[in-house]
């Protein structure tokens, strides 16, 4: 595997003024994104099939181990406060568990047994989406459970950093980022982990976009949880209604500072109304808007 292999020019990298050693991380890095570049394909027809199984009211389920797995908890978490996607739909299948976000568990990522018996818990079906990552592509937790969840006819997507391993043949959509050895061997945490973030975050996003919940550039279903949050929501409807924002703010009270509906109580619509469009539209403000 590319990822764990020995770089020559890296072998006496710990004797490197700390300048250079600095330097040629942040080339890795650079590196790390490029190795991206040709998957645009691959990625958008993910995101374009995962939309489809999440408007019918599926699931996310993410899955991995070690770093991998760390990474692939924060892009589902973050989707919460900034699309307001339902935590109830996401899943997090974490090798060795929750106590595996902040301390190593040791041998869970070899359980094969463990990961199968995980998606059936979590009842993983035709309308999820399981997305598993693993910078070897080869780690058995993260094989299984998307095999499992395949055969459970769950549409699944593999982010891993090795080509041509079992995780990628094994999904429906593979996605690549062939990032090579790492400075320090093995430690997949800086190349291949940036990549991956990267993948994820384009990935999650471009469902988002699809799912309906981002319009004209902005997150028209983030949840105002805070002071700063509700000025930016203000100021969102304000934008896109044609408002002032004391007429956005009063919208956001009808709505019950649901973005979406606000913007059309703003324009004019009750509240019912508001909602019964969404609801026709799939949730999405733009087809909500343009209706007859």
């Amino acid at each position: 595997m590319s990822t764990e292999t020995a770089d020559p020019r890296f072998a006496d990298v710990e004797r490197w003024p700390t300048l250079s050693a600095v330097e040629a991380m942040l080339e890795g890095q650079l590196a790390a994104i490029a190795a991206l570049k040709g998957q645009a394909d691959g990625i958008a027809a993910a995101a374009d099939a995962a939309a489809a199984r999440l408007r019918k009211g599926g699931r996310i389920v993410y899955v991995g181990a070690g770093t991998s797995g760390r990474l692939a908890v924060q892009d589902g978490v973050e989707l919460v406060p900034t699309y307001n996607w339902p935590s109830e739909r996401l899943v997090f299948l974490l090798a060795g568990g929750a106590e595996a976000m902040t301390r190593s568990v040791e041998g869970a990522e070899d359980d094969a047994g463990k990961a199968r018996a995980e998606v059936l818990a979590a009842s993983v079906g035709p309308d999820d989406v399981l997305i598993s990552v693993a910078a070897s592509g080869r780690t058995p937790y993260a094989v299984a459970a998307l095999e499992a969840a395949r055969e459970n006819g769950a549409l699944t997507i593999a982010i891993a950093n090795n080509p041509s391993t079992p995780l990628l043949s094994a999904a429906d959509h593979a996605i690549v980022a062939d990032t090579g050895s790492e400075i320090v061997a093995g430690s997949t945490r800086m190349k291949a982990g940036t990549a991956q973030k990267a993948a994820l975050n384009i990935l999650s996003t471009a469902i988002m976009l699809r799912c309906g919940l981002v319009h004209r550039g902005l997150m028209v279903n983030m949840r105002a949880s805070n002071e700063k949050l509700r000025h930016r929501a203000r100021r969102m409807v304000a934008t896109l209604a044609g408002v002032d924002e004391d007429r956005a703010a009063e919208a956001l009270a009808h709505a019950g500072n649901d973005l979406r509906q606000a913007v059309l109580i703003a324009r004019g619509f009750s509240p019912q109304e508001a909602i019964d469009r969404l609801a026709r539209a799939g949730g999405d403000l733009g087809e909500a808007l343009a209706e007859g």
